[in-house]
């Protein structure tokens, strides 16, 4: 049973600001229906195979019947549910065998499977009722791998609906690990439809058998697909109380911590990141249960699949205090963030970038451990420059400006001879406010820490006075307020040199002084010197008031 991935992925200005939890960043990845079809799997016919694990397994009798062809090869249409219906209510087990092998080949189609026609028919209640017969665990594995591919549609809430959440819940404890596999598939796709239907999986106590099951697994297949159906048992919003998923935690530790599977590895992964998304009580239970330093291993993995979930748990960690921070830079973590700031694949830059900018609004410690990390800051102004694409550009502009908040003088001298300056007044004129508020805030951080000129020079060499300048007009007040202030505060924005269309100012002999030096200035025009009596050396006087 091949399993399908996912495939995608602060701290702020202020202490409280910088550090930035999920929810903030993942709000439209959540809302991708690539995401939202990824946390569903239908249960397809394998390659070259027309058969379920238990058929001809010598556990039901096979016995011909008028309604039912026993063609192994038969392909079933939507014309054969009325005979399927007809051998459904039929008093002869090996043809109600046969007929809900055929609705489930129907519903395994891969292309455009004929739900709501069986729906209709009113199959969907027999199968829930089949579900109970434990004198026949065929009729049970078949009837769970119907609702599979049922639940794995946009009408997952049918199978809540027609009772099959309590019936499934129990069959996770069935003697037969076929059928306790189905049945965690089926559960994991109603978990997986959102936050409603995973809370009533949950209720009907479907956890408790499900972790048995992963830790006493029958087979490879059935720990790959109770691990990922745990993943869901997590996932969602509003997350479930975390007493509700708290066992879950030490039974995913266990996984990761004795090397298992890749696969199931990857899973595991998953789970714990949608358990450590939220407090720092959740975090802390991720924490505790010693698996901070499997996860930054995991970060070196040629598979992105692996690096993925690894990543974004270790980046809900960072999110928490300074003490949960420093167990995942305990962990080594920097320089595996350096290489992954080259990486290929964009959502792990940004995600790279997300993390650091956590790590940067911690404590002075953790801001120098990550500035004298080798090579990460040049990369990271990479990700930061304007060739980079948006999404990680304005994650690591949240680094530059943790560091530049939150560092000491010496930690910005060294991001200013690494060339911040630049991709930050880079920033100057993009269209995002929040994006613009950081960079500014950053560029203030630097002019405070400034011993001379020099970056006020590199700042005008970068055109960030005039795009400062320029955003005195901007229609946000923040973004106005803000430049304003930089202005006058930097760059001597109340010193200018005074308008020509000043009136002229009287002066003490009652003359109109038009601001020219009483002092003569030595020019010399074709010969004739100002010195010479031919230049004025006072005020131009048109006589007494």
């Amino acid at each position: 049973m091949e399993s399908r991935r996912k495939q995608e992925f602060k701290k702020g200005v202020t202490a409280d600001d910088g550090r930035r939890r999920r929810g903030e960043t993942s709000v439209q990845l959540r809302k991708e229906k690539k995401e939202e079809n990824l946390s569903k799997r239908r249960n397809l016919l394998p390659v070259n195979s027309t058969e379920s694990p238990l058929e001809n397994s010598g556990a039901i009798p096979q016995s011909q019947t008028p309604q039912i062809p026993q063609d192994k090869d038969r392909k079933f249409t939507i014309n054969d549910i009325p005979s399927l219906m007809s051998g459904l209510t039929s008093e002869d087990s090996s043809t109600q065998v046969s007929s809900l092998r055929g609705f489930r080949k129907l519903l395994s189609a891969e292309k455009k499977p004929p739900v709501q026609e069986c729906i209709d028919c009113g199959a969907v209640p027999l199968f829930v009722t089949y579900l109970q017969r434990n004198d026949n665990t065929e009729l049970q594995f078949e009837a769970a791998w119907a609702l599979t591919n049922i639940a794995s549609t946009d009408l997952t809430r049918l199978v809540v609906d027609c009772g099959a959440v309590p019936f499934l819940s129990q069959l996770l404890a069935s003697p037969n690990p076929e059928v306790r596999e189905q049945c965690a598939w089926c559960l994991g796709n109603v978990a997986g439809d959102g936050a409603e239907l995973r809370d009533i999986v949950l209720k009907n106590g479907a956890l408790t058998h499900l972790l048995a099951n992963i830790q006493q697994p029958a087979n490879l297949s059935l720990l790959r697909n109770c691990t990922w159906t745990l993943s869901n048992f997590c996932r969602g919003k509003p997350q479930p109380p975390l007493s509700a998923v708290a066992p879950a935690i030490p039974v995913v530790a266990a996984l990761l911590q004795s090397n298992c599977d890749e696969d199931t590895m990857i899973d595991a992964a998953w789970a714990l990141s949608y358990l450590s998304d939220g407090d720092n009580h959740r975090i802390q239970a991720v924490v505790e249960s010693g698996v901070v330093h499997i996860l930054v291993a995991m970060l070196s993995s040629a598979r992105v699949q692996s690096v993925i979930p690894a990543l974004r748990t270790l980046g809900n960690i960072v999110s928490g205090d300074d003490h949960q921070t420093q167990m995942v830079v305990n962990a080594n973590v920097l320089p595996s963030l350096t290489i992954l700031l080259s990486h290929c694949k964009k959502n792990i830059r940004k995600e790279s970038c997300w993390m650091l900018s956590n790590i940067a609004a911690g404590n002075i410690d953790q801001v120098n451990l990550l500035v004298n990390t080798p090579d990460l800051v040049p990369k990271l102004l990479t990700q930061l420059s304007a060739g980079a694409e948006w999404d990680v550009r304005k994650e690591a502009a949240w680094v530059v400006s943790n560091i530049a908040t939150g560092g000491s003088r010496v930690h910005v001298k060294c991001m200013v001879e690494y060339g911040v300056i630049r991709p930050l007044c880079d920033l100057l004129d993009v269209a995002e406010v929040r994006v613009l508020l950081v960079a500014m805030e950053a560029i203030e951080c630097i002019l405070k820490n400034a011993d001379n000129e020099e970056y006020t020079k590199l700042i005008d060499e970068a055109e960030g006075i005039e795009k400062l300048e320029n955003l005195q007009e901007h229609e946000h007040l923040d973004v106005y307020e803000k430049a304003v202030h930089i202005i006058e505060e930097y760059f001597n924005g109340e010193d200018e040199v005074e308008s020509e269309n000043l009136a002229p100012a009287a002066t003490a002999a009652n003359q109109f002084s038009f601001g020219l030096s009483t002092q003569s200035t030595a020019v010399d025009f074709k010969g004739f010197n100002s010195n010479s009596a031919a230049i004025p050396q006072t005020a131009f006087s048109f006589g007494s008031l």
